[in-house]
């Protein structure tokens, strides 16, 4: 047994997962609970603590033994002062997580951006383990990101760096507007929301296609119809794919990683997606930025979040 321990949170809108890693990253143990909140920033960082306690108590573990706790929070923040500025999700302004975590558990607490701490996570002991230069996607509702270099998240001057997703790279032509408010941003062609409202949108031109036949069009629902072969969601998977892959070609001679890594539920969907994705990346990528790099799954699923932020003590 390991002398040391350290805990990971994965704070989400709706549940709050917390689990115990060892110095290799392997997961130990987890806990999960409701994240509530309606009643407040204090409460939620109070549960947080709570549950943190929980899992140790209820481990092998002391609690003399944590050597660090980490969490993942979506939104913006100031890293180095440990200050979320906002979160959407959970309608957080300016609360002191870092400071208020560490008066509530007595342990030393480090806070990063929720994507940020996913990329740490694969990068530690999932499908980056070894590799100290990878570039990790999430292609869920929206699409995050996380930069790994020489082991150590990249957060940039600001703490914006690895948002991958609001890369303005459609061209002004088939540009509309994303979420952030830019033109043209990844999110807006290769999330979840982006690919449904592709398919909407060929569904209300009338294109002859099978996504007209479900009643409520899902991001799944387009990947199944594309690998049965119907054109019109063949041609919104490669475009999205292709956006993932020119978004790619642009870190390579940037960044120049030995591996992409895709993670979140889009991934899921598999070769039909990670193909034209590869096809697009060597077509766009100098041959010496683009050998030997490969594009892969992650590995770790829901759990990169709290390897990862129970990495940020370590790594």
């Amino acid at each position: 047994m390991s002398n040391q321990i350290y805990i990971g949170v994965d704070l989400g809108g709706t549940n709050i997962k917390v689990g115990i890693c060892d110095e290799q990253g392997k997961l130990l143990k987890t806990l999960e609970g409701p994240t509530s909140p309606e009643l407040g920033a204090e409460s939620v960082l109070e549960r947080i603590a709570q549950y943190v306690r929980q899992v140790v108590a209820e481990s092998d573990y002391s609690w003399e033994q944590v050597a660090g706790i980490g969490a993942g929070l979506a939104g913006f923040m100031d890293i180095p002062e440990g200050f979320v500025k906002f979160s959407p999700n959970l309608q957080w302004h300016n609360v002191p997580a870092k400071k208020t975590l560490e008066a509530l558990l007595g342990k030393q607490v480090k806070i990063d951006n929720d994507a940020n701490v996913a990329a740490l996570g694969e990068a530690w002991s999932g499908a980056g383990a070894g590799i100290p230069n990878v570039v990790c996607y999430t292609l869920g509702t929206g699409v995050g990101g996380g930069i790994i270099i020489n082991s150590k998240i990249y957060q940039g001057s600001a703490g914006m760096a690895g948002e991958l997703g609001h890369m303005s790279i459609v061209p002004d032509i088939e540009a509309i507007q994303c979420g952030c408010g830019q033109m043209g941003c990844l999110e807006t062609v290769s999330s979840a929301t982006g690919i449904v409202r592709m398919a909407k949108e060929a569904v209300e031109r009338g294109e002859r296609t099978s996504l007209a036949l479900h009643e409520k069009i899902e991001a799944k629902h387009v990947f199944d119809d594309a690998k049965s072969g119907d054109e019109v969601a063949l041609r919104i998977v490669n475009r999205a794919a292709y956006y993932i892959g020119r978004s790619m070609a642009a870190l390579a001679v940037v960044i120049n990683p030995k591996r992409f890594i895709i993670g979140g539920g889009v991934s899921k969907a598999g070769e039909i997606l990670f193909q034209p994705i590869r096809e697009t990346f060597i077509k766009f990528t100098p041959e010496a930025a683009a050998e030997g790099v490969e594009i892969v799954a992650a590995t770790l699923g829901n759990d990169a979040g709290v390897v990862g932020a129970a990495g940020l003590n370590l790594r």
